[in-house]
């Protein structure tokens, strides 16, 4: 049984469940919020004038009794028939805004609450993501962007991987090993088909090049890790990262090494550290 309920922030809270229709529930695992499309169909409260819906409205969404969706009107669209299109986001459209954030010595988990708190929004299970970013300077980027970096940082220092959703109004971030589930689909379940896709064309490299200016020497050091074989086969996909000038050798190939495993994968690879003279030793770009 599916309940949609209506809250019009005026002390209502209206059963629109057989009045609703083409119900569409969608999320994302990276990049956006979850949304939920439906149409109203008016005639039912029509002599109510109690009954009202507006922009920033919250709809509530369960199905046989467990939560699915909770969220805010975003955009309403009527015409001269009897139906009305609405469209609901989660909290994460919130976090589209844009911000200046200059923190230090701050986690991953520690952003996500403070940029909660500034945007007066709901919070639910926060775990703690360990690794301490030393410097984090972010001027006018959207928040949401902000808090997938810290967590990428995260991921790259210390291997951990965290997922940000919305759950049922409450911004909740978790460890994905802590997420898996005790089922799998297959023979016996109700899946009839399925499709398989493989992509190199996102975040695929086989080539990690990091690189930190020496003041002292005027170069720049690198530190590289390659799969040699798969660039024959895919061509060279690199990625090219600076790294904190207060890092030493040891640190970034630990660094090198986390993202290896991460970007290339178990597949052998040969690593090199070298340095190159480019002019002042602080150049913006090199060409090697």
């Amino acid at each position: 049984m599916l309940e949609v309920l209506l809250d019009n922030k005026n002390g209502n809270v209206w059963d629109i469940s057989d009045i609703v229709g083409g119900v569409q529930w969608k999320t994302t695992r990276i990049g956006g919020p979850g949304s939920l499309d439906f149409t109203l169909v008016k005639p039912r409260f029509a002599d109510n004038d109690a009954f009202v819906y507006r922009n920033g409205d919250i709809v509530r969404v369960r199905k046989d009794g467990r939560n699915v969706f909770y969220g805010y009107i975003f955009a309403i669209e009527s015409g001269a028939d009897e139906t009305v299109k609405m469209k609901a986001y989660d909290q994460i459209r919130y976090l589209h805004a844009s911000d200046t954030y200059v923190l230090t010595n701050v986690k991953a988990s520690d952003v996500v609450r403070r940029i909660a708190k500034d945007f007066k929004l709901s919070l639910g299970y926060i775990a703690d993501t360990v690794y301490s970013i030393p410097t984090l300077v972010e001027d006018g980027k959207k928040l949401l962007d902000i808090i997938y970096k810290t967590l990428d940082l995260t991921l790259i220092n210390k291997g951990l991987n965290f997922v940000l959703y919305d759950d049922f109004g409450r911004l909740t971030l978790r460890n994905v090993e802590d997420m898996l589930v005790d089922f799998y689909i297959g023979e016996g379940s109700l899946m009839h088909g399925y499709s398989f896709k493989t992509s190199i064309d996102q975040d695929t490299y086989n080539k990690i090049v990091l690189y930190q200016d020496n003041r002292e020497t005027g170069k720049r050091d690198l530190y590289v890790a390659r799969d040699s074989a798969n660039m024959a086969r895919w061509g060279i996909l690199q990625l090219y990262q600076s790294v904190d000038e207060k890092q030493n050798a040891a640190q970034i190939q630990k660094l090198l090494d986390t993202l290896a495993k991460l970007k290339i994968g178990r597949r052998s690879r040969s690593r090199s550290r070298r340095s190159a003279i480019c002019g002042s030793g602080r150049a913006a770009m090199c060409v090697f």
